[in-house]
C-alpha cells in the first residue's frame, strides 16, 4: 500500500496497543514501526533499476525480517526508556514491545501482499512473490477512515472519551472494505475462469483508486488477452484485446541479466514492443494507461531496454499518465457498469 496508508494504520494500531501506556507517543511510534519495511527504498540509491525492482518488497517484507528485527527494536525501545523524558517506555515489558513491533510489521507486509507488485514473504529461502491482486496500491475508500481517525486522535486530548472508538474504526472499516474487495475479486475471477481454458494462466487486479472495475489478463500461446470488467456489468462476458508477446524481439538484446530480472519481476506476464528505434518491456500486471477508455493503450509499466538510465520511475511514471477530468468521468462511468 502507499506510505500514508501504512502511517495511518500504524498509528491506529499504536493507539490501540500502547496508547494507555505511552500516550500520543504510541501513535507516532506505531506510524514509524508500520513504515519500517519500506525503508528498502534506500537500495534504489545503490542498485540498478532492475535489481532494485526485486529488492523492493523483498527481504524487508519477509517473515524472517519480522522475526529478527522485532526483538531488536524491543531492546532499543527499552534502552530509550532509560533516557530522560521517555521513562514511560520502560512500563511495557520486553515481550509486549516485541509483540507490538511484530504486529506493526506484520500488518504492513500482510497488506502489501494484496497489491499487484509482489511481496517476498519467504525471502531469502524462496524468491516467490505473494500477490493477491485485490487492492490498488492507493485506494481512497480503504484509507479515508484511518486518515480521519489519525488527525482526530492526534489533535484531541488523551482524555477524549471516544479515542478507542476512533482507533477501532480506523482498523475495522478498512478490514471490512478488504473483505468487500475480496468479494468483488471472486465475481471477476469466476467470470474470467468461465472464459479461460483450464491450462491457461490468468489474473485480475483492480483499476486505479477502486475495487469495482477490474483489469484482467488471460495468457495465450503467443501473447495475452486483456480486458475490463466491472462488478456492476450486466453482461458476464469480458471483451478482450489481444497483445502479442513478441519474444523474438529480444534476440539481439545484449543485457541478458536485465531481461531475466524483468521477467522474474513480472512473473512472466510481459510483452515486448518496438517503439520507433526503442525496445520496450511491458509488465502487464500494472495495467494500462487509461485502458478503460482505450483498451489498445500503452502499459503503465514500460521499461526502455536500450536506455536503462531512463527508467528511474518505471513503476510510477505511467500510473496516472493522461489523466484529466474527462478520464476520471469515464472511469466512474465504466465502474457503474455496461
Amino acid at each position: 500500500m502507499d506510505s500514508l496508508t501504512h502511517i495511518f494504520l500504524g498509528a491506529a494500531i499504536g493507539e490501540l496497543t500502547m496508547g494507555k501506556k505511552l500516550g500520543k507517543q504510541a501513535m507516532l511510534l506505531g506510524a514509524f514501526a508500520n513504515s519500517i519495511p519500506d525503508f528498502d527504498f534506500i537500495a534504489s540509491f545503490f542498485l540498478p533499476t532492475t535489481a532494485d525492482l526485486l529488492a523492493h518488497r523483498g527481504f524487508t517484507h519477509s517473515f524472517l525480517f519480522l522475526v529478527l528485527l522485532s526483538p531488536l527494536l524491543a531492546l532499543l525501545a527499552r534502552r530509550v526508556g532509560r533516557t530522560r523524558g521517555f521513562a514511560r517506555w520502560l512500563e511495557p515489558r520486553m515481550g509486549a514491545w516485541t509483540a507490538f513491533f511484530s504486529l506493526e510489521i506484520f500488518v504492513h507486509i500482510f497488506l502489501d501482499a494484496f497489491n499487484g507488485y509482489g511481496t517476498g514473504w519467504f525471502e531469502p529461502f524462496s524468491h516467490y512473490r505473494v500477490s493477491f491482486n485485490t487492492l490498488f496500491v492507493a485506494d481512497p475508500l480503504f484509507t479515508i477512515v484511518p486518515a480521519i481517525a489519525f488527525f482526530v486522535l492526534l489533535f484531541r486530548r488523551m482524555d477524549f472519551k471516544a479515542r478507542k472508538k476512533w482507533a477501532v474504526l480506523a482498523v475495522a472499516l478498512p478490514s471490512i472494505y478488504l473483505v468487500y474487495a475480496l468479494f468483488n475479486k471472486n465475481i471477476i475471477q469466476r467470470s474470467l475462469a468461465r472464459q479461460s481454458a483450464k491450462t491457461e494462466r490468468y489474473f485480475s487486479t483492480p483499476t486505479a483508486l477502486n475495487s469495482m472495475l477490474w483489469y484482467v489478463v488471460q495468457e495465450k500461446d503467443s501473447g495475452y488477452n486483456i480486458g475490463y470488467r466491472s462488478v456492476f456489468d450486466r453482461n458476464d462476458t469480458i471483451d478482450f484485446v489481444f497483445f502479442p508477446r513478441n519474444e523474438h524481439l529480444l534476440r539481439n538484446v545484449k543485457d541478458v541479466e536485465d531481461i531475466n530480472r524483468l521477467k522474474r519481476f513480472s512473473q512472466n506476464y510481459y510483452t515486448i514492443q518496438k517503439s520507433g528505434p526503442e525496445l520496450v518491456f511491458n509488465d502487464l500486471r500494472f495495467g494500462q494507461v487509461i485502458g478503460w477508455i482505450d483498451p489498445h493503450e500503452e502499459f503503465v509499466f514500460h521499461y526502455f531496454l536500450q536506455q536503462p538510465k531512463s527508467n528511474d520511475m518505471v513503476v510510477q511514471r505511467g500510473r496516472f499518465a493522461k489523466w484529466d477530468a474527462k478520464a476520471v468521468e469515464l472511469l466512474l462511468k465504466r465502474i457503474r457498469g455496461n
